[in-house]
């Protein structure tokens, strides 16, 4: 059995907050995100009674905006498995780490999901914006 990530992070290309917000009302008994600062807003919702802060940050990566579950008490496993149910949810490209990163990996290759169920990796280099 494959190890559960200790967070979750994906990125998605685009975002209506208020069909995000349904989402994680659905997947995490989540309350509507509410701004944190400049391009931020946040929750907190829950997963079998384990508490799942969520943050989501505009913008992060050449467009994309981050979804960040900073607990390993999620229904997914691996970003791999939240992106897939967050593209088909929100019908938008969804991208992700590979896997668990270590020391040597190549740190631009992702994962990159469709809404139509199309995936596979490909090289994302950070452009530095």
């Amino acid at each position: 059995m494959m190890e559960r990530y200790p967070d979750i992070e994906i990125y998605l290309a685009s975002v209506s907050l208020d069909a995000l917000n349904e989402w994680l009302k659905n997947t995490l008994i989540a309350p509507p995100l509410s701004p944190a600062g400049k391009g931020q807003w946040k929750t907190r919702g829950q997963y079998q009674g384990d508490c799942v802060p969520v943050l989501l940050v505009d913008k992060a990566a050449d467009g994309f905006a981050s979804l960040w579950f900073d607990s390993n008490h999620t229904p997914w496993i691996t970003d791999q498995d939240c992106a897939q149910q967050a593209a088909e949810a929100l019908q938008t490209e969804v991208r992700c780490s590979l896997g668990g990163w270590h020391p040597g990996d190549d740190p631009d290759r992702f994962w990159q999901v469709f809404p139509d169920g199309k995936e596979g990796a490909i090289e994302w280099p950070d452009s530095g914006r």
